[in-house]
């Protein structure tokens, strides 16, 4: 009856849909290591490298003539302005994911907005050619327009075309190939490999090397059969695309649930994102997509990035860059366990041990950070936390968002609920980048007690709000979030609520 479930279709889709995911991590983590080349070179064009390298002694090093550079503030505007457009043009595609999404069907909408990936990197790529911090400015912000797109669109399709079995495990690849990007950044982003004076061009460029492969492969790929049957009404194309997804089996039930999701999307068609907003009926839902993604954000990880280098120099490692490297394999190992786990032990389960990890580990890098000056052995304590903290956040926090927003949302709100997330999650991604330096000057050693205290209350919510979602059809997950209501006679307000979603026509 469930066919083979796990096909070489199926896997050539995923591959090839989460492509786009490993060029949204390559894109994240690419920026971090040649900032002092990119520097120099913004510093050159400018006119202030080569003046202030001048001023310098004739036994300056590169790295101090690095430093003079970097600290111009026409420099320090032009990186910042590299690393935050990245973030800003997320926040503004995430809104489209929905659009995209219905408008050529999730594959097309993919091979579509790959014409920016490839656009970013020829800009990227090129920026020897006229203005180099113009161009990388210009191609980050192309780029992150692009990974907030496919930040969305990719899990939207992999929950969609996954057999209920696997869609937990399949949806944890998102984030799999995300950190396996930020990894491969890293890596090739070393001195001796692609981050150095000649060839940090090249570096920048190949973030949108992927895009060219996932063009080739997304015309091999089935289209959602939700998409086709639900949004369509193509049913005889369904049906074929389900049996290329899960080779020879009986269609009958999975065509049953989504007739049943398609007469639900009847009456609450194309809902908007301001429809959503006010509506009572999904608020629920909402709310809990909406703070599952503010925990992934707002639990530290990011920080735990910006400020790992710092710690393993204050911890006496003399190429801190390594350690850094060494976070970022922990961070695709246990993402690896949380492929294997999350259909086993729940999405719940995992999201819930991970927060309550992340504090106590957010707790200890605190006490080490404070007393490693009088006591070198403590520093180990933080160099231990940091390790856990990011086994943690990638067991459950990190993956689980992305794809559990699909799970709770049925065919006609999904599209909102994700671009309304995706949005969210890339917002407080660039909060915290934007503040965090301030926040670490001002408390100093104290600065991870902040994030202990945020991740409690994330714990608290998710143990208290969020259900189980692990082999569950959509209709079921959405009844779950309804049971509450249903104690209750429906009131005239819902029913006019209702109405008013099933004639809403907002893009």
């Amino acid at each position: 009856m469930s066919g083979k479930q796990l096909t070489g279709t199926l896997a050539v889709a995923v591959f090839t849909a989460v492509l786009g995911s490993l060029q949204y991590g390559y894109s994240l983590g690419v920026i971090n290591a040649p900032q002092k080349v990119i520097e120099k070179h913004y510093g050159r064009f400018l006119g202030v490298w080569s003046d202030r390298a001048n001023d310098l002694s004739e036994n300056s090093t590169e790295e101090e003539e690095f430093s003079e550079a970097g600290q111009h503030p026409a420099v320090v505007m032009y990186w910042s302005l590299s690393v935050a457009v990245f973030s800003i043009g997320g926040m503004l595609s995430s809104f489209l994911v929905g659009f995209v999404g219905d408008l050529k069907g999730r594959v097309k909408g993919m091979l579509m907005v790959n014409v920016l990936a490839v656009a970013a990197g020829l800009l990227m790529g090129l920026c020897r050619m006229w203005k180099p911090h113009i161009m990388v400015i210009s191609g980050r912000a192309v780029m992150g327009f692009y990974c907030g797109l496919t930040s969305g669109l990719v899990p939207m399709y992999i929950g969609e075309i996954a057999p209920k079995a696997y869609r937990g495990a399949l949806g944890t690849i998102h984030q799999l190939a995300i950190v396996t990007g930020i990894l491969i950044s890293q890596v090739i982003g070393l001195d001796f490999v692609l981050g150095n004076d000649e060839m940090w061009p090249l570096l920048l460029g190949l973030s949108g090397a992927p895009a060219v492969l996932q063009s080739f492969l997304l015309p091999l790929c089935p289209e959602s059969p939700r998409y086709l049957y639900i949004r369509l009404g193509k049913d005889q194309e369904a049906q074929k695309s389900l049996l290329r997804l899960k080779g020879a089996y009986d269609p009958t039930a999975d065509l049953e649930e989504m007739r049943r999701e398609k007469e639900e999307a009847q009456r609450e068609s194309m809902v908007s994102i301001l429809s959503l907003i006010r509506s009572s009926v999904y608020r629920k839902q909402l709310i809990v997509a909406l703070m599952m993604h503010l925990s992934q954000q707002l639990s530290g990880i990011n920080a735990i990035f910006y400020y790992s280098t710092d710690i393993f120099s204050r911890a006496g490692i003399s190429q801190p860059v390594y350690a850094t490297i060494g976070v970022g394999v922990i961070n695709t190992v246990f993402t690896l366990v949380s492929v294997v786990l999350v259909d086993k032990a729940g999405r719940r389960t995992l999201t819930l041990a991970g927060l309550g990890g992340m504090c106590c580990c957010a707790i200890a890098m605190t006490v080490g950070l404070k007393f490693q000056s009088d006591n070198s052995w403590m520093s180990y304590v933080s160099m231990s936390a940091i390790f856990l903290f990011v086994s943690f956040f990638e067991i459950g926090p990190g993956p689980i968002p992305w794809f559990i927003v699909a799970e709770l949302f049925s065919q006609g709100p999904r599209p909102a609920a994700i671009a309304l997330a995706g949005c969210c999650n890339w917002t407080s991604n660039f909060i915290i980048g934007l503040t965090f330096p301030y926040i670490q000057a001002w408390l100093d050693s104290y600065v991870f007690i902040v994030f202990a205290v945020l991740l409690l209350g994330f714990t608290v919510f998710i143990y208290l709000r969020v259900p189980e979602t692990k082999g569950k059809t959509f209709d079921e997950i959405a009844a779950v979030f309804q049971k509450g209501r249903k104690k209750l006679a429906q009131s005239p307000k819902d029913d006019t609520e209702l109405q008013q979603l099933k004639t809403s026509t907002d893009a």
